[in-house]
């Protein structure tokens, strides 16, 4: 069995994140890792494989050179094998984009199950599963809390506001998981080392055959129009209590920024 598990290399929320002059995010300006909510992709595929024989688990990232990081750490915690589309025509381009070429890579591996993450943590769209599937023409099973494959099918368990739903679908299928599946594992020494020797190729738009024309800021549907800067944080206003208006100013304040 075949398993790839879609990975995306994010800038660091806690660092400072902003747009470039074309209105993209600026992923140079910040340092970047592996999306936390592909982390639970990641450990729902190895899971799956710990649970069988023969299980291969492929680790596959669209993005620029530093986007390989997000591999390596797929890696170290314990896939099999990576692959890195990197093309400069892919540049800015949006999800609709970004699913052909997704599909174009699931088309060359064939793997027998495609598993990601709800959403990233940097656009949260959380179309990607349902438009990849479409473009496959596969079955998806999508927010997953629980997952399981029993031979040529796989279920998952989605849990609703009143009641949970249990989903099946014959494979191939794509899947993804929510950030409720289970918490994902920090890589181990042994994993780290072992990823050194794990083979992760790098592809183009040309060894997938999707045409460059399609992709990319230029086909976007959608584009940043004008950004602003987030203002800088402003110290906290400071009131005493000396001669018993504290409690006064208090509400006043929460009342104001309709807290209470």
């Amino acid at each position: 069995m075949k398993i790839v598990t879609l990975v995306k290399h994010v800038p660091d929320a806690t660092g400072e994140r902003k747009f470039a002059d074309d209105g993209t995010v600026d992923r140079a300006a910040a340092d970047g890792l592996l999306s936390e909510l592909d982390e639970y992709a990641v450990e729902q595929s190895l899971q799956v494989a710990e649970g069988g024989s023969e299980v291969e688990v492929v680790a596959v990232t669209i993005g620029p050179d530093d986007a390989a990081d997000a591999i390596k750490k797929a890696l170290q915690m314990g896939c099999t094998s990576g692959v890195h589309v990197n093309d400069e025509a892919i540049h800015g381009s949006d999800a609709l984009a970004t699913s052909a070429i997704l599909a174009a890579v699931v088309r060359k591996v064939q793997p027998d199950l495609v598993i990601c993450g709800m959403a990233s943590t940097d656009g949260a769209m959380g179309v990607v599963p349902a438009m990849l599937a479409e473009r496959l023409e596969w079955p998806a099973v999508t927010f997953g809390v629980d997952l399981k494959v029993d031979g040529d099918t796989v279920s998952i368990r989605r849990d609703g506001d009143t009641a949970s739903q249990t989903i099946e679908a014959t494979l191939p299928a794509v899947v993804s998981v929510t950030d409720q599946s289970g918490e994902a594992r920090y890589p181990s020494m042994k994993g780290i080392m072992a990823a050194k020797k794990k083979p992760v190729e790098q592809w183009t738009l040309a060894d997938l055959e999707v045409d460059p024309s399609t992709v990319g800021l230029a086909a976007a549907y959608t584009k940043v129009v004008d950004t602003t800067p987030r203002p800088p944080k402003e110290a906290g206003k400071k009131v005493t209590d000396e001669d018993g208006s504290g409690a006064e100013a208090l509400v006043e304040f929460l009342s104001a920024g309709k807290y209470i």
